[in-house]
């Protein structure tokens, strides 16, 4: 584990609004996603992820005047996923102020965009979202279009396929973890870790400090994102947009003091 792991929270948007999915399904409304970068911003999180569904889901263009509006509010590292598809959208984002971009359906229907990508703007800047969900027969599917397709690739040739492929760093979303927080699928992120070289970011389940601390451990993730973590609060879920303390997580021993 890295001194200091990256913890990232994932805000969700939909038509211009911020909500947070269960599984990739049922959004919720939570509030102006403007209001939640300037909470994050005060409490110095790391890094921000923001993913737009709706544009994913209709395969339209990034809402680049609301991803402006955001890039002038925070002032963390962002990253952007959704509805990217040609390189003049990615070269739109990183003007906008992105440091890094998500692709997901790209991987497989547009790898070549991803090698123009990486060579516009390098590996580091560059990800790969992968999303697995688990079906009742406990098999692993890999999936795209807002985890609406499904692919024939294993979630391990997948994340070697976009290693390949150059870029510098893999999302890695268990679909049937999104939104629970029962906690990682610890065996799939690491499974996913030590099949490949590059940074993996473990999304989906994350309910606690503790869940946190064994994906980065046990998991042998990289970092670790959410989105449920860091905009509820308590077993009702009331919106509450907060990050754990830097002490707490000295305690946990997820950070070196």
């Amino acid at each position: 584990m890295y001194k200091r792991p990256r913890i990232i929270p994932t805000l969700l948007i939909d038509n211009g609004m911020m909500v947070k999915t269960v599984k990739f399904q049922n959004p919720r409304y939570l509030g102006d996603v403007i209001n939640a970068v300037r909470i994050f911003n005060r409490k110095g999180v790391d890094e921000l992820c923001i993913l737009d569904i709706s544009a994913t889901k209709k395969v339209s263009a990034p809402n680049l005047e609301l991803l402006h509006d955001i890039a002038t509010e925070a002032f963390m590292p962002l990253s952007y996923g959704g509805g990217i598809c040609d390189m003049d959208h990615i070269k739109r984002l990183f003007r906008t102020g992105y440091e890094k971009v998500i692709l997901n359906t790209c991987l497989v229907k547009k790898p070549n965009l991803i090698r123009e990508a990486v060579k516009y703007a390098g590996s580091q800047s560059i990800v790969a979202s992968i999303d697995v969900k688990t079906d009742i027969f406990g098999r692993e599917i890999c999936m795209i279009e807002d985890g609406h397709i499904k692919i024939r690739k294993t979630a391990v040739e997948l994340a070697r396929y976009a290693q390949e492929l150059g870029v510098g760093e893999i999302l890695l979303t268990s679909i049937n973890d999104e939104g629970s927080m029962n906690g990682y699928n610890l065996k799939l992120v690491r499974r996913i870790s030590d099949a490949v070289s590059i940074p993996v970011t473990a999304n989906g389940g994350a309910g606690s400090l503790e869940d946190i601390k064994n994906v980065l451990t046990k998991g042998h993730a990289d970092a670790a994102a959410g989105g449920s973590f860091f905009v509820f609060y308590g077993r009702k879920r009331a919106v509450l947009i907060t990050v754990p303390e830097e002490n707490k997580l000295v305690e946990m021993g997820i950070y070196d003091e």
